[in-house]
Order: structure tokens, then sequence, then C-alpha cells
């Protein structure tokens, strides 16, 4: 992908995306952290239902604001996590395919720098992620009980003073397996995608090309990497000692919850990788005819 080099340059707007998109990733929290109904609620219907009547549900109990809970550790996230994955993306797949490499990069070398700078970029940005998912995750609390946290800073604060400062990697296994697969998975797959449409008739590199491989590579990412996901967000959101592990939770949500449970979020999932994707990729391709023209 030559359209990588010399991200510094690339303008791609963050607050603007992330504000598009955050209420798509806090429905999709909320349903993943959903489990089935606790003994003698058998006949309870579940809180939320799907992507837009779990945002509806949300605006109408919490206010429509709460929508976009977690709104600043995701910006956090997205400076350190979405800066490096894209900037280490092409020195590390140089590394792997060799000075001397003449042609396009193999499939394997671009899914291992996938996975390779998704894995270091989540490890530093992991904490950001944690506040977003505990922000994200509460809901209306009956009178009298107050909220744990008072925005994003007081979070980062009260994490470390109730329960340690190496707390802020909770789930940090789960959180480096999803962002390595769903890394890899995007840059990756919207390079084959792209490569394919360009071999069909009728398509060109243009807009239209560019909007199609973001959709197919934000598809590819939501189901390689929902199960890890979903694990993530519930050992971030479910409290302190909730699981003892990854293996743990993966294990309670198959037999809590069922296999289906690890697909929770599907939709609003794909509605948020699949968007962020065509205007992340959208954009560089733009940025690249406007800024590189000789890498055409």
């Amino acid at each position: 992908m030559r359209f990588l080099k010399k991200t510094k340059q690339n303008k791609t707007k963050p607050v603007n995306k992330l504000t598009c998109t955050i209420p798509l990733d806090t429905a999709k929290v909320r349903l993943q952290l959903q489990g089935k109904a606790l003994a003698g609620e058998l006949n309870a219907a579940p809180k939320y239902r799907g992507m837009f009547g779990t945002m509806a549900t949300i605006a109408r109990e919490e206010g429509a604001a709460s929508l976009w809970k977690g709104i600043v550790p995701g910006l956090h996230r997205q400076c350190l996590f979405g800066g490096l994955r894209i900037g280490l993306y092409e020195p590390v797949k140089n590394v792997y395919i060799g000075k001397d490499h003449v042609g396009d990069a193999p499939l394997i070398k671009k899914i291992a720098a996938g996975l390779t700078t998704g894995a270091l970029a989540i490890c530093v940005a992991s904490p950001t992620d944690l506040v977003k998912v505990r922000l994200q995750s509460e809901g209306k609390l009956p009178p009298g009980v107050p909220r744990r946290y008072s925005g994003a800073m007081n979070a980062y604060s009260t994490i470390v003073k109730q329960e340690g400062f190496t707390k802020l990697w909770t789930g940090l296994g789960p959180n480096v397996a999803r962002n390595a697969i769903i890394n890899a998975a995007e840059l990756a797959s919207y390079d084959q995608v792209k490569q394919t449409l360009l071999k069909l008739p009728g398509f060109t590199d243009n807009v239209v090309t560019h909007i199609l491989s973001g959709l197919g590579a934000g598809f590819i990412a939501v189901c390689v990497g929902s199960p890890v996901d979903v694990v993530k967000s519930r050992m971030m959101g479910g409290g302190q000692g909730a699981y003892k592990g990854t293996i743990d939770c993966f294990v309670q949500t198959f037999k809590n919850d069922g296999a289906g449970a690890f697909y929770k979020g599907f939709w609003p999932n794909f509605g948020r990788l699949g968007s962020w994707n065509v205007i992340m990729f959208l954009t560089l391709e733009q940025t690249k005819k406007a800024f590189f023209p000789k890498d055409e």
C-alpha cells in the first residue's frame, strides 16, 4: 500500500470520524456486555435489541448525549493507536519483504505487517480503550447511586487509585488479539479487494472502487475480529475480578450465552468499522492523488 507512505502529512480529521461513529460503538459495547437473562428473569426480554433499538433505548433512558460517552478516551485512542498502526505499517512491511523485493508485496507479508503494527500500537493505547469501554458501559443508575467516573481523566485516575496502575491494561490479551487481527484484516483486505475490483470490467481506480474496498475491508475485519472484540469488551467492562483471564472469559461467555454471543453487536460494529474504513481509505486515496501524484 504505497499510499500509506508519509502519513504524517495525512489529515484524516479523526474528530469528525469519531463523532459520527461513537454512537455505533456505544451500542456495540452495550450489546456485547448484555448476557442472557438471570435466574428468575427467564421471561424478561433483553434490554437492548439490534443496532437502532439499542441506540434508541440509550437515548430514551439516559439522554441522547449518552451515545457519545467515551468520545474523549476514544480520541486519545485514535491519536495513539491510529497514528501508530498506520505510520508503522509501511516500514514494518518493508522489513518483512526485504529491501531487494520487486513488485507487489505478498499477501502473507501484508498480513504479518498488519498483525505486528496492530499489536504494537494497542500495547501503547490499551488504557484509552479500557476507559472508553468503562464509560460506555455505564447505563442509567438507580437514584442515589453515584457514577463510578465523572469523566475520562477522572476514570484514568480512579482506576489507578482503586485498582492499581497495571490495571489500566486490563484485557490486554484479547485487546492485542482483536486489534492485531482487525488491523491486518483491514489493511491487507483493502489491498486485495481493491486489486480484485480493478481486474473486473467497468472498475477503475476511482471513488466507487475505494468505497467498495473500504466496505469490504470493514466487513472482513468484523467477521474475523468479533469474537475477541466481545471478550475484550466483557473483560474491560465487567469490573474488577469479573473474569480470571482471557480464556476464562471465553469459556464463561460460551457457557452462559452460547456461541452466538461472540457476534453480539455485529451490525453496529460493522456500521462503525465499515464507515470508518470508507472514510479513512477514501481520504488516504484522495490525499495520495493530491500530494503524491508520482505514486500513481
